[in-house]
């Protein structure tokens, strides 16, 4: 019964990362290519041994999936069913982080912490939420069911339910299918936001050249 249980499990692990990747041709391939499968599935032996106090094992696990995957999972954290790590190169996922069911992570991710936090240090991600590459969720703060975080995102505050989360800090710009002061987007849409600080910096930029030229103005009226 035991071996039926983890067959199955492992099986619609295979089957929800067939279901998002379209470059998956076959479960075999997932199961002995793909690094982030490889990763998670290392991860959910490393957590038993984390959970029933044999942290070292645990810990030489996670690591030596880490030299091979390029995925570093803390034995500690909390992962649900479905995980898809797309390339996953780069990614970290801290020891009190929890991802939900059905997550998409992709490469250069980071689940982290401020430093600045004890006890629980880092996020949790509610059920299919996904993680655009090279972003990074900061915090021990939750990221709504259904949230949809940019690439190259810094997030460091919660993040609702059925939101997108765009730029650097990370602002929402879509929440519950509705646009936040943004261009409507069905899906996420990692090209066509525009970036806060980039705005802020053009926004500066402008009224800098106003003055330049008010001061101009009032040297060439005053004669100076």
């Amino acid at each position: 019964m035991g071996v039926m249980i983890i067959f199955d499990e492992l099986k619609a692990e295979l089957d929800s990362i067939m279901a998002r990747d379209p470059a998956a041709r076959s479960r075999l391939e997932v199961y002995f290519l793909y690094s982030g499968f490889k990763a998670v599935r290392d991860h959910r032996v490393a957590n038993w041994f984390f959970r029933h106090n044999m942290k070292l094992i645990a810990r030489w696990i996670s690591q030596r999936s880490r030299h091979k995957t390029g995925i570093e999972i803390h034995p500690g954290a909390t992962i649900g069913k479905g995980l898809f790590i797309d390339h996953g190169m780069g990614v970290v996922i801290g020891e009190t982080a929890e991802i939900g069911d059905n997550c998409t992570i992709y490469q250069g991710v980071t689940l982290g912490g401020t430093g600045k936090d004890q006890g629980k240090r880092h996020p949790t991600l509610g059920n299919n939420v996904l993680v655009g590459s090279g972003a990074k969720v900061l915090g021990p703060f939750r990221v709504g069911d259904n949230a949809r975080i940019a690439a190259g995102a810094v997030v460091l505050t919660e993040v609702p339910d059925n939101a997108t989360a765009v730029g650097v800090p990370a602002r929402i710009v879509r929440l519950n299918g509705e646009k936040v002061g943004q261009p409507p987007c069905e899906s996420l849409d990692q090209i066509h936001y525009t970036d806060p600080v980039e705005e802020k910096l053009t926004s500066l930029d402008k009224r800098i050249s106003e003055l330049s030229d008010a001061i101009e103005e009032f040297e060439n009226g005053a004669g100076i």
